[in-house]
């Protein structure tokens, strides 16, 4: 039995992750703002976290650490995407989109990793996006941001593996939580009355249509390799859960810059929007 810390345990992969994590044997906190969400997963102890506030944060370890001494495992799960043109997000949205994403998930490791290196090892699972390895249309700041998460893990990874900390990747592609309508609302409030307006609307759409069918996958299968990613005596440095995450990256792999940024303009395209809208 490890003890498990993940962030963002209110709502979509990091709820279904403790839940999972928690049936296994695991001693699982969970933690988010709004622990009142958390208090109906069976077998997760709820904990307070403002990942963007340093007391938060230190007093989120601190109780974990007088509850159980130790931590095993922090699955930096909590983030959320803010889409729209990189000339309209305004700079302050732009600057919060890296302190959740980038910001508080060091914060927060930065906390932990003493914890790990005198208890003699631990692991560290990030919660990266194949737009870590890729940008999508209008995804520009969620891209810089998931861009500094893929960094910041390899670095740490190769810094803290003579202590016996491994750092793992989880790159999910298209899953099926509220994640896309959410950014699809940041990418329509920060495009209304500007020059990227009418491609921009075009993706939302598309984007909410594509999260609200069953064509792309649910949660479970990326909770289903965060146990893998915890379990694993020797893990792997990245998984790729997901509708299309080894596809895209295929072909970004493969495409000259190009024809890849060609392919990825389509997206705000009315045909994308007319074919979206078929979607049932």
């Amino acid at each position: 039995m490890a003890v498990v810390l993940i962030t963002g345990a209110s709502s979509g992969i990091g709820k279904e992750t403790a839940a999972l994590l928690a049936s296994q044997g695991h001693k699982v906190y969970g933690a988010a703002r709004r622990v009142n969400l958390i208090e109906e997963v069976p077998g997760v102890v709820p904990v307070k976290l403002d990942i963007t506030d340093e007391e938060s944060t230190r007093e989120c370890v601190d109780f974990v650490m007088k509850e159980e001494g130790r931590i095993d495992v922090l699955v930096n799960n909590a983030g959320y995407g803010y889409f729209g043109a990189i000339e309209t997000v305004p700079l302050e949205d732009a600057r919060n989109q890296l302190e959740v994403n980038v910001f508080g998930l060091a914060r927060l490791t930065k906390m932990v990793l003493p914890v790990m290196r005198e208890q003699g090892g631990g692991r560290i699972v990030n919660i990266s996006s194949v737009a870590g390895k890729i940008t999508l249309y209008f995804g520009g700041w969620y891209n810089v941001s998931k861009f500094a998460v893929e960094a910041f893990s390899d670095a740490l990874r190769a810094e803290v593996k003579p202590f016996g900390i491994d750092v793992v990747l989880i790159e999910p592609g298209s899953i099926k939580t509220g994640w896309g309508a959410i950014a699809a609302d940041h990418l329509e409030e920060s495009s209304k009355g500007t020059a990227y307006e009418k491609p921009a609307l075009n993706e939302a759409f598309a984007m909410k249509k594509l999260y609200g069918v069953n064509l792309i996958s649910s949660p479970s299968v990326v909770s289903k390799a965060i146990s893998r990613a915890v379990n694993s005596r020797h893990p792997r440095v990245r998984y790729r859960p997901g509708t299309g995450a080894h596809a895209m990256l295929f072909f970004h792999a493969i495409l000259p810059a190009k024809w890849w940024d060609s392919l990825v303009r389509m997206l705000g395209h009315d045909k994308v929007r007319k074919m979206a809208s078929k979607l049932k």
